[in-house]
């Protein structure tokens, strides 16, 4: 027979299997000196497994729920309330019900309780799970609690909780349920504490949410809560709410929500002193706990009872200094539109690539600028250049500045501020350049193909690192460098000079539209050439629209017009297989790996094009640039000085048209590297699972580059660290990176500083000119992307993986992104109007609403 009930003081945070989480960490906190804890056992998950014995019909229903989607919503409610039905059914054996009621007599049979569910999968580091399971208060007598322990038991079945671990990945059968007998204590005042600003996320502020009575009300939002912020030892906010109503415990058992006399409903529910003393308590239980806590607490006769710790799960992490002082780090993600986690061996490789320190934070990366945000000579640089990338990011950078509370600026490093060297010379607008820099990058990925043939074991490892500088230096090599800043300078001219002269705003999107050598855009149209060849033959498309799994490619064979599209697929993937979504992390899946996922976009184009349709749409984007080009420099030849105006212009135009689509490849010359790297590496993999050193070949993406290499050459590794790296990263998935983030773990959100724009519209940067109506299509994972011709896309990101949609939409519209973003850069060579940066579209705009997008101005309207 298990162990049936255990004591609070029997009980640490090590014991979640048999206390579940809340269970667990009462055990913990009771244990902490000056904590006051009220007294309880805990009904363990053994009883729990007594009871499902007691049950084998629960058996096969737990089987068909871990078979539900998270959205079969009807089937979830009826099995959940089947399998509750069925627990609350069963009689609690006499000798568990003894274990609980000599329990209660020895705490006091007359005493009232809170009887609190404690599910296994509950107050965890990466779930908090609040709420979805029951709890009841003021509980009195032995019969009473054995009744609602059974109500505990049968809650972890309600609909919400089943399909909160449906939506998290939680087992249905691996989740159990101990339940927590817990004297009741009746405050004057109670609610809750956070050891961080919920809001900002600043780990030096205690946020303290209070009001009279038991904390139900807080927690159920029943009362608006009288709220106080702490920092370093004092009340730096407060605001007393009006509290018209208190929940009280009832004469009869249970609670009663009671109304509170005028002249008491406006008075605070603590003192400011009592606030920092609590505040205090709580900075105790995080520095125990190690990390922020959400903490539930009460005050009677002036002391405070903890009655609740658990970890604060939203928190995004703080990225690891080596010293104490005060640190801004801005997101590597939103420059690279690739907003979501990476695994660890992806994270180590673009760390290895980079050019400057990265720092990881919760599965993304960072970049410190503390030290050029504190100089007055290269501040106001870094803001201008991260603002033109990213204006959010600017507007918080400068935000920090002007508060004047965390950056203490550095003497001033004298006029100039420069860089040591030369400044770069002038580039001469010749498409010979661009020619040359990608030949060299093609050469040296063919050379790495060839080369790394022949490596195995360490040496592979060896060769990888060593061939990492070679991308280094072709990624900053001095040319590359100087003809993408020309592209961009000579854009940022023609639209600052055309503005100031002819009035017109943004000309470059039109002016860059089908520009010579932009791999990405080339991409999206040469899938319209593979609809081509595959649209005449009916059924290789009513093969294609029945595919299931990635071994299609060679079944193609069998039918008519079968080789030919086979040799067009196989055709695309070799030039543009590497690439994929999130594709700077090395561990996700590419194209070459699935092509199965190009199919629905093979099949779009083939339904909504006609054939030709790539060819035309670059035709019609040169011609349109051709007829802006000639348009504005008509225009400029009949005003003062016209003919040097014109003159410069043209400078621009050729330079812009000539350089702007090399900016795309430094970027494929490295994932194509990056897909010769993983591919080696997991055939290296396969023999450390044929040598039984991995489970799966997989496993080495939770591995940083360096740890691999060390596992290939012990053929050793820490189990344990691959399972907690998957758990970190599941966890990871569910947090929103900030763009800007101090070390005190304060986000800072930026805003757009833009008069004149209208009332009630979604505002970001406009990238690609133009103003388009129509039906949106919120998409949040391309795999499921269900456009149809003229859509506006709405969605998080795009790299360019996304590219190929573009083709059959009419404007787009992001989260994230700025000027020269992938997404940007696209939408302008295509024409699409584009507005990026629009902070939580994919919430506000709903998928079939109308919109129109005005990508010259901007900002989005959502249309009645």
């Amino acid at each position: 027979m298990g162990c049936y009930v255990l004591d609070f003081q029997e009980i640490d945070q090590t014991q979640v299997a048999i206390a579940g989480g809340k269970g667990a960490l009462l055990g913990e906190l009771s244990r902490i000196e000056g904590i006051c804890v009220p007294a309880g056992f805990c009904v363990t998950t053994d009883a729990f497994e007594r009871i499902l014995a007691a049950a084998p019909s629960i058996d096969d229903r737990l089987d068909r729920l871990s078979r539900l989607k998270p959205d079969d919503r009807e089937a979830i409610r009826a099995l959940s309330a089947e399998i509750r039905r069925a627990l609350e059914g069963i009689d609690i054996p006499e000798k568990l019900a003894s274990a609980i009621t000599r329990s209660v007599a020895r705490l006091g049979e007359q005493a009232a309780y809170a009887v609190r569910s404690s599910a296994t999968a509950e107050d965890l580091p990466t779930a908090s799970f609040a709420g979805q399971q029951d709890t009841y208060l003021n509980v009195v007598g032995s019969a009473a609690i054995l009744d609602h322990v059974s109500r505990c038991w049968a809650s972890l079945f309600t609909e919400r909780a089943v399909t909160y671990r449906l939506r998290n990945g939680f087992d249905q059968r691996k989740v159990q349920m101990a339940v927590v007998v817990q004297q009741m204590v009746f405050p004057q005042a109670a609610g809750i504490l956070f050891t961080a600003d919920p809001v900002t996320s600043n780990r030096k502020v205690a946020y303290v949410e209070a009001s009279f009575g038991l904390g139900e009300a807080v927690v159920a939002g029943l009362v608006s809560a009288d709220v106080y912020e702490v920092r370093d030892g004092e009340v730096v906010a407060k605001a007393v709410a009006t509290k018209e109503r208190a929940i009280h415990a009832s004469p009869v058992g249970g609670t009663q929500e009671l109304a509170l006399e005028p002249g008491r409903q406006e008075q605070p529910a603590l003192t400011d002193a009592q606030v920092v003393r609590l505040a205090q308590l709580g900075r105790r239980i995080e520095a125990h706990f190690g990390r922020p806590q959400d903490i539930e607490w009460c005050l009677a006769d002036d002391g405070f009872r903890i009655v609740q710790s658990r970890p604060i799960t939203t928190l995004f992490p703080i990225p690891a200094a080596g010293d104490r002082g005060d640190h801004v780090y801005v997101s590597v993600g939103h420059q690279q539109m690739m907003t979501d986690p990476m695994k660890p061996l992806g994270l180590s490789l673009f760390q290895l690539t980079a050019l400057r320190p990265m720092h990881e934070a919760g599965g993304r990366l960072f970049v410190d600028v503390t030290g050029q945000l504190a100089s007055p000579a290269s501040r106001a640089g870094l803001i201008e250049v991260l603002g033109k990338s990213d204006p959010l990011i600017g507007d918080a950078l400068q935000t920090i500045l002007e508060r004047g509370d965390f950056i203490r600026s550095l003497p001033d490093e004298g006029p100039g501020g420069a860089p040591a060297g030369d400044p770069p010379a002038p580039i001469k607008t010749h498409p010979t350049i661009v020619a040359e820099l990608i030949e060299c990058n093609r050469a040296s990925v063919a050379g790495l193909k060839r080369d790394i043939r022949a490596k195995s074991g360490s040496a592979l490892l060896d060769f990888i690192l060593a061939d990492i500088q070679e991308l280094k230096q072709i990624l900053f090599d001095r040319r590359s460098h100087q003809v993408i800043m020309a592209a961009m300078e000579a854009a940022w001219w023609l639209n600052e000079q055309l503005q100031v002269w002819l009035g017109e705003t943004n000309p470059a999107d039109t002016l860059t539209q089908s520009v010579p050598h932009n791999v990405t855009s080339e991409m999206g149209l040469a899938l319209l050439d593979v609809a081509d060849v595959i649209r005449p033959h009916p059924n290789v498309v009513a093969f294609l629209q029945n595919v299931e799994g990635d071994g299609f490619l060679d079944e193609l064979a069998m039918l008519t017009g079968g080789p030919e599209a086979r040799d067009a697929i196989r055709g695309y993937l070799d030039k543009y297989g590497m690439r994929c979504v999130g594709e700077i992390d090395i561990t996700r899946q590419r194209w070459s790996e699935r092509p199965s996922t190009l199919l629905p976009m093979i099949l779009r184009n083939i339904k909504n094009f006609e054939p030709g349709a790539g060819k035309r749409r670059l035709a019609q984007g040169r011609q349109r640039a051709w007829k802006k080009e000639q348009e504005l420099l008509d225009r400029l030849l009949v005003l003062p000085d016209g003919e040097q105006k014109a003159e410069a212009a043209k400078r621009m135009i050729d330079r812009v048209r000539t350089f702007t689509g090399y900016r795309e490849y430094p970027k494929y010359g490295m994932v194509s590297r990056y897909f010769v790297y993983k591919l080696a590496l997991l055939e290296e993999a396969e023999r450390l699972v044929r040598a039984k050193v991995l489970r799966e070949k997989e496993d080495i993406f939770y591995l940083t580059l360096h740890e691999l290499h060390d596992v290939v050459r012990t053929n050793q590794v820490e189990k344990h660290l691959i399972r907690e790296r998957k758990d970190a990263f599941r966890s990871y998935q569910a947090l929103t990176p900030p763009r800007v983030l101090t070390s005190d773990g304060e986000v800072i959100a930026g805003a757009y500083r833009r008069d004149g724009l209208p009332a009630d519209v979604l505002v970001g940067l406009p990238v690609s000119a133009g103003t388009i109506e129509g039906r949106a299509c919120v998409i949040a994972d391309i795999a499921h992307a269900d456009l149809e011709a003229g859509d506006i896309l709405v969605t998080a990101y795009t790299d360019p993986s996304w590219t190929p949609l573009f083709v059959a939409i009419k404007g787009l519209v992001t989260e994230v992104g700025g000027l020269m973003t992938h997404g940007a850069v696209i939408a302008r060579e295509y024409g699409l109007p584009a507005v990026v940066g629009v902070e939580r579209a994919t919430q506000l705009i709903r998928d079939g609403q109308r919109i129109r997008v005005h990508g010259t101005h901007g900002y989005v309207e959502i249309l009645p």
